[in-house]
């Protein structure tokens, strides 16, 4: 039998909700295979926990996480606490500490969900978004703070190796997935330093690396417009930190919207935890009605297994989603319907569980 040690932070709002669903999938997998084990610790770490101890996630927090095999992560977010808190406290020493350099999104078009788009069918690509360096880079400052010639710098922080590390990824998925292409996000027209250095070493790696891929390198303006006017053209993106970000939120809205939306926080080398995690925010208005979407933590745990060397058991929780969604007779208020988080979750299970029984 194989264990997986599995660190769990709902966080705030509705991730609580949307995580106790995911939670209940796993149990449900575990229950048909004797080789398939998960060994959950859940942690409290919150705007609740920060309003009570003055910090959101312990000292020794990341010591904590590092005996893990993966973490999966809910939402965080609370008008109480600054977003500076919640963002730069939490999220990011992790992706940063932990060595999570990639941002995986797919952004796939699912049976049975329309798309706002009249060419909206069949769309299917990946985002590689570089997560640890780039413009959410915490390197700046402010000067003459409240004086009229108030100033604030924001350093962009581009390396070699770390174009280098997001290009490889995006290109060894295209190859084991049989894709034949990979288009850049870019705008070196205007941003003459930090994106030069992207466009040169993307375009050197697959040059030298791997030369059976195609390179399309579009500008950022004009990729956006291409997302809209040809979705299906594309096969794996890859994109810095804050272009990914946009380009996967408008991604996620071709295909249906964030709650249906999963992500991957990747250290392809597996010497830290991964962490998983939907598109999703804690969305505080809906929060403690029962009523959000789980389907993107539920594919966030997915994407978890996958990494995690089981496939098969990823692929059976989408054909589930994928099944539910056809049905139509269950769906969330986000997509048209009037069923709770739980019914979500149970018309899931259902479907999973009558895959197993073949």
């Amino acid at each position: 039998m194989t264990t997986y040690k599995i660190a769990v932070i709902a966080g705030d709002g509705i991730g609580k909700e949307v995580m106790a669903e995911a939670l209940r999938v796993m149990e449900v997998l575990q229950q048909y295979d004797a080789d398939f084990k998960l060994q959950l610790e859940e942690f409290p770490w919150s705007s609740d926990y920060y309003l009570e101890h003055g910090e959101i996630m312990p000292k020794d927090g990341l010591d904590q996480l590092k005996k893990f095999d993966a973490i999966l992560f809910g939402a965080i977010g609370d008008a109480r606490v600054p977003d500076e808190v919640t963002i730069w406290e939490l999220i990011m020493p992790i992706r940063k500490q932990f060595k999570q350099y990639v941002n995986f999104r797919p952004v796939k078009s699912l049976k049975g969900i329309g798309s706002p788009l009249k060419n909206g069918k069949d769309i299917d690509f990946v985002i590689f978004r570089e997560n640890a360096e780039g413009e959410y880079s915490n390197s700046g400052g402010r000067m003459f703070e409240g004086q009229a010639d108030e100033m604030a710098v924001q350093n962009t922080i581009m390396t070699r190796k770390g174009i280098e590390n997001i290009t490889r990824a995006a290109a060894q998925y295209a190859v084991a997935h049989g894709k034949q292409k990979v288009t850049s996000a870019t705008k070196s027209n205007a941003v003459i330093h930090t994106l030069k250095l992207w466009d040169e070493h993307v375009k050197q790696v697959l040059a030298e690396e791997f030369p059976d891929l195609q390179l399309e390198s579009n500008y950022i303006d004009a990729l956006v417009a291409y997302f809209v006017e040809r979705p299906q053209s594309f096969e794996v993106v890859v994109a810095s930190n804050l272009f990914g970000d946009i380009l996967s939120d408008l991604g996620s809205s071709l295909v249906g919207g964030l709650g249906l939306s999963p992500s991957a926080n990747i250290n392809p080398e597996k010497d830290y935890p991964s962490m998983f995690e939907p598109v999703h925010g804690s969305a505080p208005d809906i929060a403690g009605r029962g009523i959000a979407n789980p389907i993107a933590q539920i594919w966030s745990a997915a994407l978890m297994l996958s990494h995690l060397g089981r496939p098969d058991l990823a692929e059976k929780i989408v054909l589930a989603i994928e099944h539910v969604l056809l049905d139509g007779e269950v769906r969330t208020k986000d997509i048209g319907g009037s069923a709770s988080t739980t019914e979500m979750g149970d018309a899931i299970i259902e479907k999973i569980n009558a895959q197993m029984s073949l």
